[in-house]
């Protein structure tokens, strides 16, 4: 096989360097190392390169994996540790009590969380670390508090808050647009295999683990589905979607018709309010110079100079914004 050639060692070294790229940014990347040539364009030899990259990484435990953010729906691209434990996916920079915090977010977020996969910040604060921590001889910390580490018995509340937004700063945490504390892009990209062995619930959709997730309607049911993969689904079918677990309809939310009913408005609805906009704009640049002008006196040539630029430059603008209603002047052309 031959040797990886230097545009592999670019990717790789991008992603190594700056951590998970979203899908934008690494196929960006990827057109610039090779010629020009998109992914979108060029899919055989993306999917050739990036082939060529894993085969090499394997003997290393290590991969080159995409994963979208469940918080956001983005595609993301990184390389990942294919060990399964914790210690081993966060590496030597955080300390054995920053581990063990970690761990206590984790299993709170994807157990204790529900289907939405967020915590608030004081939760995550109080989270407990002597139940993470496994004595040598095997015990868990709880049977023997007596024999704790003194780094977890005094691990403070400052020094969890340091930690909390270190794991942010890396993306195995992350704050969700509601300002909770979810899971990171890493930690998407790095647990699959752990969120599969942990009883996770998976997306109908998709199978990967519903971490932020709608369920199904009916309450005995525990069918989930990512919310990206629900709005594809119903962008498919304009009928109602059955759920496969208890054959209850599934709802559309009104977030999504709001979306689908902006879509689906027609172009030429959409011109004439940018224009109504655009001669709203014009008339209060208007009043404004107007009212000035006055305050100064009829001598003031610089504003007058000032309200025949904004004139010419709100006529240009009312041009750029599209075909727009005849004007007085046309009409009076017409008559």
């Amino acid at each position: 096989m031959a040797p990886l050639s230097w545009r592999h060692h670019t990717l790789l070294q991008a992603l190594l360097s700056r951590g998970p790229l979203s899908e934008r940014d690494f196929h960006a990347l990827f057109t610039a190392i090779s010629g020009g040539k998109n992914p979108a364009t060029h899919q055989q030899l993306f999917n050739d390169t990036l082939l060529k990259i894993n085969k090499e990484l394997s003997y290393l435990q290590f991969e080159l994996r995409a994963c979208i953010h469940q918080y956001d729906g983005t595609v993301y691209y990184g390389v990942v540790n294919n060990i399964a434990d914790e210690e081993s996916k966060l590496g030597s920079k955080y300390s054995v009590p920053q581990i063990a915090f970690y761990k206590g977010l984790l299993e709170a977020i994807v157990h204790e969380a529900g289907n939405d996969g967020s915590i608030t910040n004081i939760d995550a604060l109080n989270t407990r670390i002597d139940n993470q921590v496994v004595i040598a001889d095997g015990s868990q910390s709880h049977d023997s508090q007596s024999r704790l580490p003194t780094s977890i018995t005094n691990f403070s509340l400052s020094q969890k808050e340091k930690t909390l937004n270190e794991l942010i700063q890396d993306h195995w945490l992350s704050y969700t647009p509601t300002g909770k504390i979810g899971l990171g892009i890493r930690s998407f990209l790095d647990f699959r295999s752990w969120f599969h062995n942990n009883d996770i619930p998976s997306c109908e959709v998709c199978n990967e683990a519903g971490i932020k997730a709608s369920t199904c309607p009916n309450e005995g049911c525990n069918v989930r589905i990512h919310e990206y993969c629900l709005e594809k689904k119903f962008s498919q079918r304009k009928a109602s979607i059955a759920c496969r677990g208890c054959g209850t309809e599934w709802p559309r939310s009104e977030v999504e018709d709001d979306g689908a009913e902006q879509a689906n408005e027609p172009e030429e609805d959409q011109v004439p309010s940018a224009n109504r906009r655009s001669r709203t704009r014009t008339r209060a640049v208007k009043s404004e110079l107007v009212e000035e002008n006055e305050r100064t006196g009829p001598s003031a040539r610089r504003t007058r100079r000032n309200l025949r630029s904004s004139k010419s430059e709100a006529v240009e603008e009312e041009r750029s914004a599209g075909p727009s209603q005849p004007t007085r002047a046309s009409k009076r052309r017409k008559n």
